[in-house]
């Protein structure tokens, strides 16, 4: 399947009205630019994003692309219908935001440039709201497996949802056998397969440890959506929870989220291999 990985928003750069430029990078997955075009504010829709992809292909359109930027999602939604090509939404797109790091090192060189403080991958995040509370189920607990065990563990129980990439199991990223792989186990009870079902659609990227007052456990989903899963106050949970963060660090951000009705350990409702890159 031929991918293509867009983005399509403004950069530190103005024309000569003043007006922001908005730069479109097109690139394969292994790196290959295909394409860079400019255009002004004024002129930023979905036409003018069509043309410049059509352009960019020759002839031959990609069968997917992929954004991860909401700015310019939308837009590159009906294009992609327009033209017949599917848009995938997703943080992971290593190539192209390598190219929009090399690119942020040339705009200082462009006529107009701003001089503003600019990170080519900065998105804004709202802030994090809770799981709605019909979707808890009975308790949650931090949990671990070693990376030997962690395909051999589930690789044959009947999980109704389930996404784990084959290049996210631990011998992919070279991970040793011994390596601690944590995670976070929710036991749902009677939510159990309606939990995993919200979760499934809300398109898990990874969980990280906040502490303060109280601290937090919060689920990344989407491309910036923010979720609490849990706040907590006792030093033991804390305890559990920093222990959590360092061994998502040491196996490369690589960590699982399971649901499951209880811990008898005979039924699974979903499993998510997730990572913080």
């Amino acid at each position: 399947m031929t991918v293509w990985q867009v983005d399509f928003y403004r950069r530190p750069v103005q024309d000569e009205q003043g007006q922001a430029l908005w730069e479109l990078v097109i690139c394969e997955v292994e790196g290959a630019v295909l394409a860079i075009a400019w255009c002004s504010q004024k002129q930023v829709n979905a036409a003018w994003l069509t043309t410049q992809i059509q352009v960019a292909a020759a002839g031959h359109l990609p069968q997917q692309i992929e954004v991860f930027r909401p700015q310019a999602l939308s837009l590159l939604e009906v294009a992609g219908q327009s033209l017949g090509v599917a848009v995938k939404p997703t943080r992971l797109l290593p190539a192209l935001k390598q190219v929009l790091q090399q690119r942020a090192t040339v705009y200082f060189q462009l006529p107009g440039y701003t001089g503003q403080v600019y990170d080519p991958l900065a998105l804004e995040a709202p802030p994090p709201v809770p799981v709605p509370t019909s979707l808890w189920g009975d308790r949650w607990r931090f949990g671990a497996i070693a990376a030997a065990d962690l395909l051999p563990a589930f690789a044959h129980k009947p999980i109704p949802i389930r996404a784990t990439p084959e290049d996210w199991q631990p011998a992919a990223l070279g991970l040793a056998s011994s390596q601690l792989i944590p995670g976070v186990i929710i036991d749902g009870g009677r939510v159990s397969m309606r939990l995993a079902r919200w979760l499934a659609d809300t398109h898990p990227a990874f969980l990280h440890y906040i502490p303060g007052e109280p601290d937090g456990l919060i689920l990344e989903a989407g491309l910036v959506e923010r979720w609490i899963l849990a706040t907590f106050d006792d030093p033991d949970v804390k305890t559990a929870a920093r222990t959590f963060q360092e061994r998502q660090q040491a196996a490369q951000g690589l960590h699982f989220l399971l649901i499951q009705p209880d811990d008898a350990g005979l039924t699974y409702s979903g499993l998510w291999y997730l990572r913080k890159t």
